[in-house]
């Protein structure tokens, strides 16, 4: 509740609400066939997008500390994503856009081919219960529309306090044709969830995977 009351100040807040509708893509946007990102961005630079981004503290972060790429955040939850946008736009974040989503509909349906550089996949919900596995946003059709996505040698970054969640993930992308790359995965630290779980000393489990050669 407390939740949706800030979200409802800060969308009747005109200067607040001003600054998130310049980074907040909206549904029309998520109901088209695909999303044009050239109109998107105010520069053509390499794309980081992050699926299930909550309250944005990675994606901000990371895009104030490299404004020459650009940065795409998914968040389903309305009042989550409006109070996140009011927040990139005061920042002045134009390499940044937030679009509400569910972000198997974006992988699968609305993104180019070869168009993200990187993603960022930390903390989904593992949804333990059989019955409610239909909900996991990483299955291997996803791992597939992944894949259809990146970019030649594009990345993935993946992290989870779940250990066999995390586990069965890395799996379906080694079965998708990924393969476990050496690089750092930042949000296993400085996410939301990682700072939070690293206080905590929780364990997390992280790994990043390259893209597969498709052309193979």
């Amino acid at each position: 509740m407390a939740r949706l009351r800030k979200a409802g100040r800060v969308w009747r807040d005109a200067t607040a609400r001003a600054d998130a509708e310049r980074i907040l893509i909206g549904d029309a946007a998520a109901s088209a066939l695909t999303i044009d990102l050239p109109a998107l961005f105010p520069s053509k630079a390499l794309l980081e997008v992050e699926l299930g981004a909550g309250r944005g503290d990675f994606i901000m972060a990371r895009a104030m500390a490299c404004p020459d790429r650009n940065f795409l955040a998914v968040e389903l939850a309305a009042s989550v994503a409006r109070v996140f946008a009011a927040r990139a736009g005061r920042r002045g974040l134009n390499n940044l856009r937030i679009i509400r989503a569910d972000a198997r509909t974006l992988v699968n349906l609305l993104l180019p081919d070869g168009s993200v550089s990187v993603y960022h996949i930390y903390f989904p919900d593992p949804w333990p219960k059989a019955r409610h596995e239909k909900h996991r946003m990483v299955s291997p059709s996803m791992v597939a529309a992944l894949a259809r996505t990146l970019a030649t040698a594009g990345l993935i970054h993946v992290a989870s306090d779940v250990e066999p969640w995390a586990r069965q993930m890395f799996s379906m992308l080694t079965a998708g044709g990924f393969s476990e790359s050496p690089a750092e995965v930042p949000g296993a630290r400085f996410s939301g969830f990682g700072r939070k779980y690293l206080a905590a000393g929780r364990p997390i489990f992280a790994s990043s995977f390259r893209r597969p050669d498709l052309t193979e």
